[in-house]
């Protein structure tokens, strides 16, 4: 439970908060009642406070005595823009974050929500917070894992064997298991096994293959038009003047302009261009070249998967769970949005992967990240056993990816 508490004599910002949907909000004119309405029999209670910017010495002061008699608080200042002095002192007695002393009532909600999100990470219950961020694979899913990673491996030993034999007589200047760098549970980095399916060079075509075949890149005009804005600062007009924009192209007068080195671009299209980095974070190759005559079977069958019944066995991943990513897929996924796909198991099947088969393998890499967080979230013995059984019926794959 949290519970919000402010500190501070604004009627304007008590205003504000009384209307803050779903939530009761304790006003207190100073620090020894803020802290007494931040005081809770139950441990797990958890408060976050409000305080009013005022003179530095006395707001010092209160937020001190409240870290000093306040565990599970979060301390988020109202106050109008601070110079670096400013912004040190109250960082130094104890503040969480800060938020303008004019923010709507939907600004104010939308901070709380994001707080009340993150309660277990932002909260610091003489837990580390390395601890609580960090998954631990349960006893029965570990002690699954092993059991039918050693069977399988068993059983399938004729399969491993003659499967190793195609590929080097297909292609015998390249090695047999194909290892790469894989971002799994917590962010760990492992080398992650697959038969290989691709010619030696593969990995040297990525790049340019990538740019006009992924399924998940929604492709656009090589072309970026530039939107200037105006009234612009000195350093933004000598940057225009250097490259021969004109400056009176304009688009809005409120909108915030990015200068670079060699660019001018507005904030809205620079971040709309970060969002999309992110949503094509997932590289898939429809009717790839690079493929062997034997890959393209081993991957129809998904026989290609079989050597991570070896990373299983070593605890890298389980059976089922989130697929591990390549770096340069991860390193895109660090956003608040996707970060929760790395607190949950790495697996070798998963609920995506049903679910896109289901699908005919059109899923939109949004649609994948949000399976993962599902299944991380809501994941069981019986949900494994579900998708163990819908993987057993669907591993011939349609597609040609």
């Amino acid at each position: 439970m949290i519970g919000v508490v402010y500190l501070g004599k604004n009627p304007q910002t008590e205003e504000r908060l009384k209307y803050l949907p779903g939530r009761q909000v304790r006003m207190t004119s100073n620090y020894k009642e803020a802290a007494l309405a931040c005081t809770s029999k139950n441990a797990d209670d958890h408060f976050i406070v409000f305080v009013e910017k005022s003179v530095h010495a006395e707001d010092v002061t209160a937020i001190t005595y409240l870290r000093n008699n306040c565990k599970n608080i979060y301390v988020i200042l109202l106050t109008a823009p601070m110079n670096d002095e400013e912004r040190g002192i109250y960082q130094q007695c104890g503040i969480n974050d800060t938020l303008d002393v004019n923010a709507s009532v939907t600004d104010l909600n939308k901070k709380l929500q994001f707080i009340c999100d993150r309660e277990s990470i932002l909260f610091d219950n003489n837990i580390s917070k390395q601890k609580m961020l960090r998954f631990k694979i349960p006893a029965w899913k570990r002690t699954f894992d092993i059991i039918v990673s050693i069977l399988s491996i068993i059983i399938l030993s004729p399969v491993l064997i003659i499967t190793a034999l195609a590929i080097k007589i297909e292609d015998p200047k390249g090695p047999i298991l194909y290892r790469s760098k894989r971002v799994g549970t917590n962010y760990a980095v492992f080398d992650f096994l697959k038969f290989r399916s691709m010619y030696n060079d593969a990995d040297k075509r990525l790049k340019e293959l990538s740019k006009n075949n992924n399924q998940y890149a929604e492709h656009k005009d090589d072309e970026t038009k530039v939107m200037i804005t105006s009234p612009l600062g000195e350093e933004a007009e000598q940057a225009m003047f250097d490259m021969g924009v004109d400056s009176d192209m304009m688009i809005s007068d409120d909108e915030v302009m990015l200068v670079g080195d060699d660019f001018v671009v507005s904030e809205t299209d620079f971040n709309k261009q970060k969002e999309d980095e992110i949503n094509n974070a997932f590289v898939k190759i429809e009717n790839d070249p690079r493929i062997t005559k034997v890959g393209r079977f081993i991957r129809k069958t998904s026989i290609d998967e079989l050597p991570q019944l070896f990373n299983i066995l070593r605890g890298d991943m389980s059976v089922v769970g989130n697929r591990p990513l390549p770096l340069y897929e991860a390193e895109k996924l660090t956003a608040d949005a996707s970060i929760d796909r790395f607190v949950a198991p790495a697996g070798l099947t998963g609920l995506w992967q049903v679910e896109e088969r289901g699908k005919g393998g059109a899923m939109s890499a949004d649609e994948r990240k949000q399976l993962d967080i599902q299944y991380g979230q809501t994941y069981s013995f019986l949900l494994d056993m579900k998708i163990i059984w819908r993987t057993l019926f669907s591993f011939i794959q349609s597609e040609n990816v």
